[in-house]
């Protein structure tokens, strides 16, 4: 995303990030040529030029014919294939609640989700090859671990959002702010997914959240005041029952 949250300057998600010192170095950055010499074009042959045979050797390998179809077709997070686990961490820990881990099995648990329930089994035996920064197989009981965590992490920092919205400790410039940066690096971590976004529908949604935010605010204000008028901007409520908390 081109105005994210400034998260492509040395955040460790893009596909260019450097290697931090004692880091396991990702597969293609550790390429060795068959003689065992690096493969920067020291050795014999230079792996990104094609061969005497004309066929290029830095071609992408063919899908393997033992995985799942789906599995094989899903794209997702290939704009990180350069990054390490611990970036993405490190990433998600500076601006969210949930980690690297949670993250990714959430995304795939809501992919791979059928009728009947969510194809656990599926996820953690092929997690390798479906997310290109994990590098071990998880049990099914691993994978639900992981989605119960994000979800109870969303639901926490649900309600601490909302209480801080609805509190009186932000005004409205500050609670707009807020939204503005979460949207930001929520939609970062669309991109980096794979979903593509248009300036259109990203406007949209702003237009959305902040309509919705203008709302929770109006009625949090006739909740905490007797007054049917908006300390803030002046607005005037249509003040019912329903919006009246019973002081008994």
């Amino acid at each position: 995303m081109t105005d994210g949250p400034e998260a492509g300057e040395g955040d460790g998600l893009g596909a260019e990030s450097t290697e931090r010192e004692g880091e396991p170095r990702n597969q293609t950055t550790d390429a060795r040529s068959t003689d065992g010499t690096e493969a920067d074009g020291t050795g014999p042959t230079d792996p990104a030029e094609p061969d005497a045979s004309g066929v290029d050797t830095d071609a992408p390998a063919a899908p393997d014919p033992d995985l799942p179809p789906d599995v094989a077709k899903y794209d997702r997070f290939k704009k990180i294939d350069g990054g390490t686990y611990d970036r993405a961490n490190d990433f998600l820990r500076d601006r969210t609640y949930v980690t690297a881990r949670e993250w990714a099995i959430a995304r795939l648990c809501a992919d791979f989700r059928t009728e009947t329930g969510v194809e656990m089994t599926k996820i953690g035996e092929n997690l390798p090859e479906l997310v290109p920064f994990m590098t071990d197989t998880y049990t099914p009981q691993a994978v639900n671990q992981a989605r119960a965590s994000f979800e109870e992490k969303v639901r926490k920092a649900g309600a601490t959002f909302l209480y801080g919205a609805m509190c009186d400790f932000f005004t409205a410039e500050e609670l707009d702010d807020v939204m503005y940066e979460a949207t930001e690096v929520a939609k970062f971590l669309l991109e980096v997914e794979g979903v593509e976004l248009s300036v259109e529908e990203e406007l949209a949604a702003e237009d959305e959240i902040s309509e919705v935010m203008r709302e929770v605010r109006e009625h949090s204000a006739a909740l905490r005041h007797d007054e049917v008028e908006c300390p803030d901007c002046g607005h005037h409520f249509e003040a019912t029952a329903a919006d009246a908390v019973d002081d008994d």
